[in-house]
């Protein structure tokens, strides 16, 4: 694609023009400069109404980033950790890339396992030592 998109996958870029930033004064030290400057960058990306997203990735999505999307199906990404609005920018924008292609990885199916004999033996013979203290100290004092 072309140099106005961020890529996400193989399957996925979106173009710039979808993502907005708010910029904003940010908190922290920094003296004077923190004060009269707005370095604090805020990417939001409308997930829900995206024309780059298939509805199986826009649900994907949507579940697995739910507690960073808004009641309106906006993504929202903060980055304030440099002093410089520009570095902020960059830095939101690494974060929605790699956010989003941990997202649209698949999830491996969960084998299932069982505890192997000596496990099991070593666990109940631990059951029957507790077991025994407790009973020794009960009893007539």
């Amino acid at each position: 694609m072309d140099e106005a998109s961020i890529i996400i996958n193989a399957h996925l870029h979106i173009p710039l023009a979808e993502v907005e930033f708010r910029f904003s004064g940010s908190s922290g030290p920094g003296g004077q400069h923190v004060n009269k400057t707005a370095t604090k960058a805020t990417l939001l990306f409308n997930v829900a109404h995206s024309p780059s997203l298939t509805e199986g990735q826009r649900a994907t999505i949507l579940e697995k980033l739910a507690n960073r999307i808004d009641s309106d199906g906006v993504l929202h990404i903060q980055a304030q950790t440099a002093r410089s609005q520009f570095q902020n920018r960059e830095l939101a924008l690494a974060r929605f890339q790699t956010l989003l292609a941990q997202a649209l990885q698949p999830t491996k199916p969960r084998k299932k396992t069982r505890p192997s004999r000596t496990a099991v033996e070593k666990r109940l013979t631990e059951k029957r030592k507790q077991s025994e203290r407790k009973r020794e100290r009960r009893g007539d004092w």
